[in-house]
């Protein structure tokens, strides 16, 4: 393995066999071979992947495809029945909630348990209490036994250890999706530092998360490799991939002599009942708009077709970002509540008009979609990822994502109302 690469996967497989009854795993023990086995369950199926050092890779996935098995195997809790995972320098990983942690032990007693798991001397640890306690914040609480913890207190500590162990990869399994929204960010701030130097495996299925704190992604399904690259391209799949079925039942009931329903396009999908004609973003004098400033007035202007007749349409967009973090958006609901039906060769057209917010410089995209139904229950017709793109040039004072409209600033001299303050004057 070039020296290079942090971790190789190369032909995983996982599988387990499945007894109806408890006898029957005794007798395959005992007669190995000799006796007829029961079915076999395939988590991972010939997996492969490498991720550099320094990279950040994701691995996305619905329930049960297989995200955990993977990162057992690559921690070495589980060992694969096919296939070898090479590893170049230390691993820490925080599984499933309160792995490795002694119920009965303290919080404190786990830390210098869990440490020494890492190879970690006594001595090491003791001056790596403070950070760790100072990053968990829960207290007195480090003094009594973890099986009184909350799952919020549980995550603290456990994150806040495995983020001092000095590890060069480190391995997350869910995890934030534990703790509050205070703990949450303070973590994505350690990771985002973290992956300036070391190597992040992540599992989420939050892929907002996903494009904001990783460069690739591996999307697993059944245990097999989907699609693997940029994690913007490979979330936009997997979001498209939870309409993929409905649409494949449809057009297999529509079309019962063909095997494989009508291949769509990597950034679209949707059932097709209406799909998008055209996206056009334009200023207020009606000239396409390129690149954005401080308060343009815009229009997006959509025209969408029906093939069939649609109840309650709907159209939507929203404002992406490079990564693909979604800013900001709306839909017709609301907008337009009189707009109830399309008969099957209406072409309608809909325009949304706002004040574009001023967004940090840099390239953003628009993503449209038709739909039907509710706010809270809906299907798609047709979602496009990225429509369109536009450019926003902001000033240099800008920072964060979007400028504040309106902002006001007034300084005010209290000391002298407050008895007993410290003053400081502001000099300028």
């Amino acid at each position: 393995m070039s020296s290079n690469i942090a971790l190789s996967a190369k032909g995983v497989s996982k599988h387990y066999d499945i007894y109806s009854r408890p006898l029957d795993r005794l007798l395959h023990l005992f007669l190995g071979s000799n006796f007829k086995k029961g079915k076999s369950f395939t988590a991972l199926s010939d997996v492969s992947f490498e991720v550099e050092k320094g990279e950040t890779l994701a691995i996305i996935g619905r329930n049960g495809a297989g995200k955990s098995t993977l990162l057992q195997v690559i921690c070495g809790i589980l060992t694969p029945n096919q296939g070898d995972v090479q590893i170049n320098g230390r691993v820490a990983a925080l599984l499933e909630l309160g792995a490795g942690f002694n119920p009965e032990f303290t919080g404190r007693e786990n830390i210098y348990m869990k440490a020494a798991i890492y190879g970690l001397e006594r001595k090491a640890v003791d001056e790596l209490i403070p950070e760790i306690l100072a990053f968990a914040e829960i207290g007195d609480f480090i003094d009594q036994p973890v099986k009184t913890y909350s799952s919020g207190m549980f995550v603290r500590l456990a994150f806040a250890v495995i983020a001092h162990l000095k590890a060069d990869i480190l391995v997350i399994d869910e995890a934030l999706a534990v703790g509050d929204v205070y703990f949450t960010q303070k973590c994505m701030r350690f990771l985002r530092e973290f992956a300036t130097h070391g190597t992040l495996l992540f599992v989420s299925h939050d892929t907002h998360t996903v494009v904001n704190l990783c460069k690739k992604a591996i999307w697993l399904d059944a245990g097999k490799v989907v699609a693997s690259g940029d994690a913007k391209n490979v979330c936009d799949a997997y979001l498209g991939s939870f309409f993929e079925d409905k649409l494949n039942s449809i057009e297999s009931v529509k079309d019962d002599s063909s095997d494989q329903p009508t291949k769509q396009k990597t950034n679209e999908f949707g059932l097709m009942g209406a799909k998008i004609v055209s996206v056009e973003l334009k200023d207020s004098d009606g000239a396409p708009l390129i690149v954005v400033g401080r308060r343009v007035s815009a229009k997006l202007i959509v025209i969408c077709e029906a093939t069939e007749n649609i109840s309650k349409p709907i159209i939507g967009f929203f404002i992406k970002d490079r990564v693909g973090q979604m800013l900001f958006g709306d839909n017709s609901i609301e907008l337009a509540p009189d707009w109830q039906e399309m008969q099957a060769g209406d072409r309608c057209r809909v325009e949304f008009a706002f004040k574009m917010p001023h967004l940090a410089t840099g390239d953003y995209t628009i993503g449209v979609a038709v739909g039907a139904g509710t706010q809270d229950q809906h299907v798609q017709h047709h979602w496009i990822h990225d429509a369109l793109s536009f450019r926003s040039q902001a000033p240099p004072q800008l920072t964060g994502i979007m400028v504040m409209e309106e902002l006001q600033c007034a300084v005010e001299n209290i000391a002298a109302e407050i008895p007993n303050t410290v003053r400081h004057d502001v000099k300028k």
